[in-house]
C-alpha cells in the first residue's frame, strides 16, 4: 500500500513550522487526515503537537550538553543517531494508510540537504526504493524578503536547486511570507523572481550603491567585509551562480501567504499533484457524498 508525504525544508526562519501548522489546519477544515512528524531536534513550540517527535528519541540540547558538540555538529549527530535507529521512525509510519498525508517538519540547517548524505539516506528509506513506500515530495521554503537582495536571492535559489539534485524527489519551491513584500515590490517585478533569470543582476539597484561604496572604501582594508562585497570578484561569483541556475533551469517558485487559506490550498494542490495523492484514493459513491453532507448539516 502506498503512503503519501511532504518533506518541508528550507533555511532557518523561512517559516517551515508555521506552514506545517497552516497546512494541518487546512487539511482539518477539508476533513483530510494527516500525520505530523517533527524531525527538528531543537524545536520546542508547536501549534499542533507532533504525532511523532524526534526529541522523544534524541534532542539537540542533550547532545550539546553530554557530548560537547556545537549546534551544527550536534544536529548532524542527531540525524546520524536517527539513521542508526530507524525503527523509531518506521514503526510509527508503517501502519498509516493512503488516506493520510505525512507532514515532515525539517530543521533549517541547509547542509543537511546540500552537503552531507544524511537526509538523502532518510529519503531513500522512506520512498519506494526503501522500506516505507512513501510517495514523497519536498517543499522548499525560501523567505520572500530574499528578493530584496538579489545576490542573497540567487544564493537561496542555489540551495533549493542543490536540495533538488541531492534528494532526487519531486520538489515544490515556495516563496514564504509573501505578506512581507506586498506593496513594496511591484507585481510585474515580482514575476521576474518566480522563474530565476540571470539578467536580474544586470539591472540590480544595489549595483549603483556598490559603485558608491567602492569609491568610499578606496584605500580601505581590501580584506574587509565592505571591500569584498563591493569588489569585482564578488560580482563575478554572483553572475556565475546566476548563470548556473539559469543553465539548469530547474527552479521556479510558488507564492505563499499562510494567513490566506486559499494560498495554502493552492500549495497543497501542487503537492497532491506531485505525489499523485488523489489518483490513489478510492472513488466515493454519490450516495456517500450526500450522507456525509447530511451528517454535517445535523452536526451544525
Amino acid at each position: 500500500m502506498s503512503k503519501f508525504g511532504v518533506l518541508v525544508m528550507g533555511p532557518a526562519g523561512a517559516g517551515k513550522t508555521t506552514f506545517c501548522s497552516a497546512l494541518i489546519q487546512h487539511l482539518r477544515n477539508n476533513k483530510r487526515s494527516c500525520f505530523y512528524v517533527n524531525l527538528d531536534p531543537a524545536a520546542e513550540d508547536f501549534v499542533y503537537e507532533p504525532d511523532l517527535d524526534i526529541k522523544d528519541l534524541i534532542s539537540l540540547e542533550d547532545v550539546m550538553e553530554e557530548i560537547g558538540l556545537g549546534p551544527n555538529g550536534g544536529l548532524i549527530y542527531c540525524f546520524e543517531f536517527l539513521l542508526d535507529n530507524l525503527d523509531f521512525f518506521t514503526e510509527a509510519i508503517d501502519p498509516l494508510t493512503e488516506e493520510y498525508l505525512i507532514i515532515i517538519d525539517m530543521p533549517g540547517q541547509i547542509e543537511l540537504y546540500t552537503h552531507i548524505p544524511v537526509v538523502p539516506t532518510l529519503v531513500r528509506h522512506m520512498t519506494r526504493s526503501g522500506a516505507l513506500n512513501v510517495n514523497l515530495c519536498a517543499t522548499y521554503l525560501l523567505e520572500s524578503t530574499f528578493i530584496i537582495d538579489r545576490a542573497k536571492y540567487f544564493a537561496g535559489t542555489l540551495s533549493a536547486m542543490s536540495a533538488m539534485i541531492m534528494l532526487e524527489i519531486p520538489h515544490v519551491n515556495v516563496f514564504s511570507k509573501m505578506d512581507l513584500v506586498k506593496g513594496s515590490v511591484p507585481r510585474k517585478e515580482l514575476k521576474r523572481f518566480i522563474d530565476p533569470d540571470s539578467s536580474l543582476l544586470e539591472d540590480d539597484p544595489a549595483e549603483a550603491h556598490a559603485v558608491t561604496t567602492s569609491a568610499d572604501t578606496l584605500g580601505a582594508d581590501p580584506s574587509g567585509a565592505e571591500s569584498v562585497m563591493a569588489g569585482g570578484s564578488f560580482k563575478r561569483l554572483n553572475r556565475a551562480v546566476a548563470q548556473l541556475i539559469d543553465d539548469f533551469s530547474m527552479v521556479s517558485f510558488l507564492q505563499l501567504d499562510v494567513q490566506d487559506e486559499d494560498s495554502v490550498g493552492a500549495i497543497l494542490s501542487y503537492i497532491d499533484d506531485a505525489i499523485q495523492f488523489h489518483e490513489a484514493q478510492e472513488p466515493r459513491e454519490p450516495v456517500d457524498e450526500l450522507e456525509n453532507s447530511y451528517d454535517d448539516g445535523e452536526m451544525s
